[in-house]
This record gives C-alpha cells, sequence and structure tokens, in this order.
C-alpha cells in the first residue's frame, strides 16, 4: 500500500471516529432534553393527581365566609371515666377561626370575605378537646400525649340557603413527647396545640375544597 493508500485509510478512520463522536454527542443532548421535558412536566403532574384544585370544586364557589366557632364544651359536666382526659383552653375557639381562615388564604382555592360577599358560609363549632395519654414510663409517668380537637362543622350555600355538607366530631390532632426517648425529643403543650390547630385547620380546607 503506497502513501496515498494509507492516507485515504487514516482518513477514512478519521471520518468515522468523528461520526462516532456526532452520534455520542446527539445521544447525550437528547437524554438531557428528555430529562429537561420529564423536569418541566413534573408539576403538572404532580397537581393534576393533588387533593386540592380548583376543579374539584364547582367554578360558581370562589369565596368563603368563616364564622367565628362556637364553644360547645361543657366545662361544667361532672368528670366520669369518659370524659377525664378532657381539659380546658381559654379561647380555643377564637385560635381556631384564626387557623382556619389563614389556612384559607394560603390554599387560595376558597377567599375568605364577608359574609355578605361569600358563595358559601361554613360554621363550626368547638365540641372537645382532649390530652389522652399514649405511653408511660416504668414509673408510671406519661412521656408521650396526643392532642385532639374536635369539631362539629357545617357548608353552607348563601344564595341557595342550602346545606352543602354536615360533619360531627371532625378531628385534628397531634403526638408530642414529654420527655427525651428514643422516638422522639419533647415538646412543650402550647406547642402540641398548635401543631393540632394546624392539623385540623388543612382538614377542614381540603374536606372544603374536594368533590362534594
Amino acid at each position: 500500500m503506497g502513501t496515498e493508500g494509507f492516507r485515504e485509510a487514516a482518513d477514512t478512520g478519521e471520518e468515522k471516529m468523528k461520526n462516532r463522536l456526532s452520534q455520542i454527542a446527539y445521544r447525550k443532548s437528547l437524554k438531557q432534553i428528555l430529562l429537561l421535558l420529564a423536569i418541566c412536566y413534573m408539576p403538572y403532574a404532580i397537581w393534576g393527581c393533588g387533593y386540592t384544585t380548583r376543579s374539584m370544586i364547582s367554578n360558581k364557589f370562589k369565596t368563603i365566609y368563616i364564622t367565628p366557632f362556637v364553644n360547645k364544651i361543657d366545662i361544667t359536666k361532672e368528670t366520669d371515666a369518659g370524659y377525664k382526659y378532657r381539659i380546658y383552653r381559654p379561647m380555643l375557639e377564637t385560635d381556631i377561626t384564626k387557623k382556619v381562615t389563614n389556612k384559607y388564604l394560603f390554599d387560595g382555592n376558597l377567599r375568605p370575605v364577608k359574609t355578605e360577599s361569600a358563595d358559601l358560609i361554613l360554621k363550626g363549632e368547638l365540641v372537645e378537646f382532649r390530652r389522652d395519654p399514649l405511653r408511660y414510663t416504668d414509673n408510671d409517668e406519661v412521656e408521650e400525649y396526643r392532642i385532639n380537637i374536635l369539631v362539629n362543622l357545617s357548608l353552607w350555600d348563601k344564595k341557595e340557603n342550602q346545606l352543602v355538607w354536615q360533619e360531627n366530631n371532625f378531628t385534628g390532632d397531634y403526638t408530642y413527647f414529654t420527655n427525651f426517648t428514643t422516638s422522639g425529643t419533647p415538646k412543650s403543650e402550647d406547642v402540641a396545640v398548635n401543631e393540632a390547630l394546624d392539623d385540623l385547620a388543612r382538614r377542614i380546607v381540603e374536606r372544603t375544597v374536594e368533590q362534594w
């Protein structure tokens, strides 16, 4: 093989190498494009599978009035075995009203407004506030509690003056430890109550904007 033959073979090899590198670069770019498309599509997929979306309630309902919650806990009732874990917390019904209102503002599906401008009206009653012991130490001291906040709810279509749905003993809860354990760190009762209020408000909003 002459010099020209070697040169032709070298050129052919170089051309094949360039083609191979071009194919590798193309495949890499294609993978990057597909990955980018998947990342961009992901939020839409998540929103489509979400629990609370505008499409799950009628378009005619855009605003809501939250009637101040009323405290219906009977603190004069004699304590017995069934109610020994009931406790009283002043102004808890006011805290519930504020939490629920703020949660609607954060959610964005229904806008809290005054009663005269509302499409829906939410009415609520605080019926029970409990602190139940869940776990004891070897010395019979409580090391884990669960806070339970129970309310009665009713949702009204204001324009039609019609009850949409009603639920009793609707519950928000939170579990907390009083001492350091292998399962968790201690929290104060105030912190636990606030967490239970957040849980209750979240559940109320989700219940309101879901498919009826």
